[in-house]
């Protein structure tokens, strides 16, 4: 099957990146053009659930769309830093015998622009930049290009937007559009279609439902026999085989009142609406709504799921009969499920968050230190080593432990020397 990506971009961004898309044969292409970044969403509006991906022409329209909220598939732009600013500065450089300090920038960031003018053996002293972090209004970026170049303090500008040259063209402001290449393109369409490869699995995992029914409640007030709640959780599990039938998934009791269904990650993301809402039970199964308190986990292993399904019910039972709660594998908790006070926390112990607030690591990476160290049976390890077991590069394995002992949970105990003639490693003692 296809994968149908929208692209939205301007016009000379979407003929690129049309052009090479068409090098994909497994890639269906949408493509929108805009001429003003007001009409963005009235283009996309009647085009939402059509695209499995979309793909954006700049930061600008992929800043406006993720703040607009109503797109739920993947979505990338392609930047147009590197190769794109290349062509355009020896463009300048060539044709024009512009220098880099003679130009007005805008959309990189201070750090990227000064990086890539490293790399590329071009020394300044001073650069005109206008950095802004999501979307901004193209007259705001003309109005600082138009500026500068008034002033006599610039001779041209070079911008990211197709809007803000359009304009600054009006204005008789020399200026440069900076168009992505189609290496780049070809990158972030490569980058899209792994990630279609990886939802796909995803899409596949191991998820366990684990559901708590109160039988007492679906019974008529006054008297019942042992007879009348035997058929009545013979009548329940009825329903939910008719419900793990819709889900492809398998049933099994697991004690008086609870359930457990294995199904896949795919399949419960389609019927709770990406795992944000309950299905309506009683309306579909004729399970009444309130009776059923759900835990949903989700694992690499069945084991796995099913001990986070459990973990998940409990979070549920605590907000009360009804609740549904998942556990995802990435220690995510998020529910309940249909509510408009849905939240989503860690389930990272508590002082590991602590840690994280204290210093500039994520509780994923302490979490992941915190088990490297445990498998290791040792509290001691070094750059080196943290990079091993990560897979990152030594340089970012030493800011993790730097940043550690600066704020006091590690302490360099020693050193070790793996080559005679090497540079000796720091051993760090952790205190999580």
């Amino acid at each position: 099957m296809k994968l149908r990506l929208g692209v939205l971009g301007a016009d000379d961004s979407l003929e690129i990146i049309r052009s090479v898309v068409q090098e994909f044969g497994e890639i269906e292409c949408l493509p929108i053009v805009y001429w003003s970044e007001e009409e963005i969403f009235d283009l996309l509006e009647p085009h939402i659930g059509e695209a499995d991906m979309w793909l954006f022409s700049g930061q600008v329209p992929y800043a406006m769309v993720k703040e607009w909220g109503r797109i739920h598939a993947p979505m990338a732009y392609v930047p147009h830093i590197g190769a794109s600013l290349y062509r355009t500065l020896l463009y300048l450089s060539h044709e024009a015998g512009m220098r880099v300090n003679e130009l007005s920038f805008d959309t990189f960031s201070p750090e990227e622009l000064a990086r890539f003018l490293e790399e590329a053996g071009i020394v300044h002293t001073h650069l005109w930049l206008k950095h802004y972090d999501g979307a901004i209004h193209f007259r705001e970026l003309a109005d600082y290009h138009e500026r500068l170049w008034r002033d006599g303090r610039t001779k041209g500008a070079v911008t990211c937007l197709r809007t803000a040259q359009l304009e600054l063209r009006r204005r008789g402001v020399p200026v440069y559009r900076v168009l992505p290449t189609r290496t780049g393109v070809h990158s972030v369409i490569s980058m899209l279609l792994r990630t279609r490869e990886m939802l796909q699995f995803k899409d596949t995992q191991i998820t366990v439902q684990m559901m708590e029914i109160d039988s007492f409640q679906g019974l008529a007030s006054g008297a019942f026999s042992t007879d009348e709640l035997h058929n009545l959780e013979i009548k329940t599990t009825e329903k939910l085989l008719r419900y793990a039938k819709q889900l492809q998934g398998s049933l099994k009791t697991a004690g008086p009142g609870r359930y457990v269904i294995f199904t896949t990650r795919g399949m419960l993301r389609d019927v709770t609406a990406n795992y944000t809402s309950v299905p309506n039970l009683e309306e579909l199964f004729g399970i009444r709504g309130e009776l059923v308190t759900c835990g949903i986990g989700v694992g690499k292993t069945a084991y796995e799921a099913e001990i986070h399904a459990g973990t998940a019910l409990l979070h549920a039972k605590e907000r009360g009969p009804g609740t549904w709660m998942v556990y995802f594998d990435d220690k995510r908790i998020v529910g309940p499920l249909g509510r408009q006070e849905q939240i989503t926390y860690s389930a990272a112990s508590g002082q590991l968050q602590e840690i994280s607030r204290q210093t500039s690591l994520s509780v994923q990476t302490l979490s992941k230190l915190h088990s490297i160290l445990k498998k290791r049976g040792t509290s001691e390890i070094s750059a080196h080593e943290l990079a091993m077991y990560l897979q990152i590069m030594p340089r970012s394995a030493r800011r993790i432990l730097m940043e550690l002992e600066a704020k006091g949970f590690a302490q360099v105990i020693g050193e070790e020397s793996p080559h005679p003639r090497g540079r000796p490693r720091k051993v760090y003692r952790i205190h999580l």
